[in-house]
């Protein structure tokens, strides 16, 4: 790589990101699933809301995960929706923390772990799908 390439800031890797991301890649919008607030995140509705001291949590944000959320965590695993797997990888991707996932209703992992997978979709199977 060249030093230009390296200085560059709209180069991935000058920066931490996964490259330039298009405005259009974001996940089908499912009932549960709200509009996303930007490319590479997904918003679920929870089913059945998780309490956090006084506050109630009523919708989970996740942000599209690098390779580095991944760590430790056989990409397989996660398409196959494992919860041991998911488990691992959601308090990085999330605000939630291990004993808020572990409190999740069944539906709303489902929820949270088909938008999981769909984020390691590659985007021409994506634009495929619809």
């Amino acid at each position: 790589m060249t030093r230009e390439k390296m200085l560059d800031p709209s180069s991935p890797a000058a920066n931490d990101s996964d490259g330039p991301r298009d405005a259009d890649h974001q996940p089908t919008p499912t009932p549960a699933t709200a509009k996303s607030p930007s490319p590479g995140t997904a918003v679920v509705t929870l089913d059945t809301p998780l309490r956090r001291g006084e506050s109630e949590i009523a919708a989970v944000t996740l942000r599209k995960p690098t390779v580095g959320a991944l760590r430790g965590v056989k990409l397989a695993d996660l398409v196959q929706m494992d919860t041991d797997a998911l488990t691992r990888v959601l308090p990085r991707i999330s605000d939630l923390t291990d004993a808020e996932i572990k409190r999740l209703d069944p539906a709303d992992l489902l929820q949270i772990a088909t938008e999981v997978a769909g984020f390691l979709l590659p985007r021409s199977a994506l634009e495929a799908a619809s």
